[in-house]
Parts: structure tokens; sequence; C-alpha cells
């Protein structure tokens, strides 16, 4: 019994060609649906090497809420802020 590898794999195709044609159209969205998240995770460096004495960083968002703060106080008055002090008689000649 000599048998090659067409015949031995000749059920396997079978399975594939009759689940192909009967649910190609199911297989095709599946396959579609499965690939966005696989297409984003390879964008996002899903296959970067990792060194083995690096530990993994994992990144989360950080929301820190607070209360508003007081106002500021007043500010001191301007020195010379008096109409009448800030002039100076310059006629002393």
């Amino acid at each position: 019994m000599n048998l090659n590898a067409p015949e031995l794999m000749q059920p396997v195709f079978d399975f594939l060609d009759g689940l192909i044609r009967d649910y190609g159209d199911i297989l095709f969205m599946l396959l579609v649906y499965a690939a966005i998240p696989l297409i984003a995770w390879i964008l996002s460096g899903g296959l970067r090497r990792r060194t083995h004495g690096q530990p993994s960083i994992t990144v989360a968002p950080f929301f820190m809420i607070r209360p508003p703060a007081p106002p500021p106080p007043d500010l001191p008055p301007i020195i010379g802020d008096d109409r009448e002090r800030g002039r100076w008689d310059c006629n002393d000649d």
C-alpha cells in the first residue's frame, strides 16, 4: 500500500470544498471582521520583539479630578496711584 500525498489529502480537500460551497459567504464575513482587530494589533506594534530583561509596560489613561482653585488674592495698590502725588514739578530753575 503505497499512498502519496494527494491521495492522503483528498478527503481534507473534499471537506474544505464542501465547507466553502455551503458556508463561504459566512466564512468570508467572519474573516473580514477578524482581520480588522488583527490589523489594528499589528499596526500598534503587536509584532515587535521584546527583550527578555525588559518588563512589558502597560499604559493606561490617568484622569485626576480636582476641585477648582480659589481665586487669587487682590493685588496691592500701585505706588503713585494717586494723581496728585505722581506729578513732579520740573520748573526748579
